[in-house]
This record gives C-alpha cells, sequence and structure tokens, in this order.
C-alpha cells in the first residue's frame, strides 16, 4: 500500500481525495496504458512553434494547450494558433483529469484589464481571425472571474476588427449574474464543457454538478439568444454508450448548439486512469448519433478537444 500511495502521491488535497478508490487495483493497472496506433502524433517542432512560444512568454501569456498538455499542440502552434488562458495559471478547483495547477491563485482582479490588451496584441501578432479564450477557475473571486472574461473580450473587440470571439467558461457556481457580465461582452460562442456523464462527476468533477453546467448553458441562451452555446466531453472514463447518448439528448435539451467529444488521455500518474481507450468506429457512431438530434455542429474524433478546429466548427454552425 505504501508504493501505491507513493505512486499516486497528488500535488494538491483535491487530487488526494479520491485515492481511496484504488485501494483494490494493482500497481500494474494504474500504470499508463499504452497509446493505440490512432492516438499517436508525431511531435513536430517547427520554427512557427518555437516563435509562439516566444511570443507567449514575452506577453506573459497562459496556453490551455500547454498548461493541460494537448496532445494537439504542434499542430495548432504551427498554424499559429492557440487557447488562451486567462485569470492566471492556478486553478481554484480540482478536477481529476486536469493538468493544470490547483491552489491559492496568486493574479489579482486589477490584473485584468492589462492582461485583456496583452491577449489582443498577441491575437494582432498572429494574424488570428477567431480567438478562444478560457481560464482557471476563480472560486476565490465574488464573480468567478468574469470580469477577466468581459475585459479581454472587449479588449479583443476594440482592437481587431471583424474578429469572432469563443470563450470557454467554468461554472461560477451557477451564478447568473456572472455570466450576465460574459454575456454582456458579446461573445459569439459560449463554452462551457460537460465533460462527462453525471454518474462520473463525483470522481472526475468533484465540487461540480452537471445540472449546474446544464442551467448555465441554457441560461445563456436566455440572456442572448445570440450567443452560440457549445459544449465537450471526455471518452474513456468508463461511461456507458447509454449514457453517453443520454447526455447528448440533455445537451440538446439544455439549448447547446455545437457538441464536441474526444478520447480522455491520462497527462501524469497523478490523474485518473484512462478507462478504455475507444476505438475509431465507436466516435464515428457517436458521431452519427449526435448528428441525427439538432445540434447545429458536431466535432467528434478520438483527438478532438473543445477549442479544436474552433473557428471552423463555428463557421459550420453558422452555416447550418
Amino acid at each position: 500500500m505504501e508504493a501505491l500511495g507513493r505512486l499516486v502521491y497528488c500535488k494538491t488535497f483535491y487530487h488526494l481525495i479520491q485515492i481511496s478508490s484504488f485501494k483494490n487495483l494493482k500497481v500494474s493497472e494504474i500504470k499508463n496504458k499504452p497509446l493505440p496506433s490512432w492516438l499517436k502524433k508525431p511531435s513536430r517542432g517547427s520554427s512557427e512553434t518555437h516563435e509562439l512560444k516566444k511570443l507567449l512568454r514575452k506577453s506573459k501569456l497562459n496556453t490551455v494547450c500547454e498548461e493541460a498538455r494537448c496532445p494537439n499542440i504542434s499542430e495548432c502552434f504551427q498554424r499559429g494558433t492557440a487557447t488562451f488562458m486567462i485569470l492566471g495559471d492556478i486553478c481554484t478547483r480540482g478536477c481529476r483529469f486536469c493538468s493544470v495547477i490547483t491552489g491559492k491563485p496568486l493574479m489579482p482582479s486589477t490584473d485584468f484589464a492589462a492582461e485583456g490588451m496583452r491577449v489582443a496584441e498577441a491575437a494582432i501578432s498572429l494574424g488570428l481571425k477567431h480567438v478562444v479564450v478560457t481560464s482557471v477557475a476563480r472560486d476565490d473571486l465574488k464573480d468567478g472571474g468574469a470580469s477577466g472574461f468581459y475585459e479581454t473580450i472587449k479588449a479583443l473587440r476594440n482592437n481587431i476588427k471583424d474578429i469572432t470571439i469563443e470563450v470557454l467558461i467554468p461554472d461560477f457556481r451557477g451564478s447568473t449574474e456572472a455570466l450576465q457580465i460574459v454575456v454582456d461582452a458579446g461573445p459569439d460562442v459560449i463554452n462551457h464543457n460537460l465533460e462527462t456523464v453525471p454518474s462520473l462527476y463525483r470522481k472526475v468533477r468533484p465540487g461540480s454538478s452537471y445540472i449546474r453546467s446544464l442551467e448555465l448553458l441554457q441560461k445563456v441562451k436566455e440572456l442572448d439568444k445570440n450567443i452560440t452555446t457549445k459544449t465537450g466531453i471526455m471518452l474513456g472514463l468508463g461511461e456507458t454508450e447509454s449514457e453517453v447518448k443520454e447526455l447528448m439528448n440533455d445537451a440538446v435539451g439544455y439549448k447547446v448548439e455545437i457538441f464536441t467529444a474526444g478520447q480522455y488521455m491520462q497527462p501524469s500518474l497523478e490523474h485518473l486512469p484512462v478507462f478504455k481507450y475507444l476505438p475509431p468506429e465507436e466516435f464515428k457512431s457517436y458521431k452519427t448519433y449526435a448528428e441525427s438530434l439538432s445540434f447545429k455542429a458536431v466535432y467528434i474524433d478520438p483527438l478532438v478537444r473543445s477549442s479544436y478546429h474552433a473557428g471552423e466548427i463555428l463557421s459550420n454552425s453558422l452555416a447550418s
């Protein structure tokens, strides 16, 4: 048991709360499963990737691409695209699938406006026409960090003509007031990921609520019917086919317009192990089912992440 405790030792209390769930597993079962061939992408270092990283460091900006160890990072950086992560790089939540650091955030809200301008300047340097902005959870702030999204959206709108803006927001603990701040800034897309089926929430998203997340997405359309709503999930955490299909139907019922799904990939041994690597044909089956519903756009594939090819997905949804 001592060896097992060392193996799954985590840096934060939030990651420790579920360790008891591993007690009946053998050490060999907790180790990373080898990646199947369809999930392997060649590492493609390039001058474009290097230059983008230099720009991000110079601008003192974070990206979820780097913090969450996205498998598509080389491809996206080579295309000059990135998902900016605002409000600092320390999260107040401890989701057990996520590699972003959990702890006490250091960035004060007084820095949000300046950070928003740095995002706008980076977007100009990269020549972006569609910008995706996400954040760490900031439960330490009264508005959950909503004012940071407002400042960043406004900086982008005021400095880049004809840009489209997508925000991937936390749940703000269900606060309509916080959500209203983001809506008032006028993003084109508000994304909030459901992440997994409700039966796995306590294990995967401690401190979050499936219904609260659905209600947040529905509230977006009530506050501004012109904003596109979007959500995404990870597959391979132990969900059943019927649960995934029920979730898709729930999403439609709560006015979600864009739906994405991809394979969960364990960031480290400190995180939840992969229950199953779904073969490509299972993703195709889910895609076919999702397309039979009333979503405006669907993107389901093993390597899909919620912000992957986000601009193209938005264009497809508007065209439909």
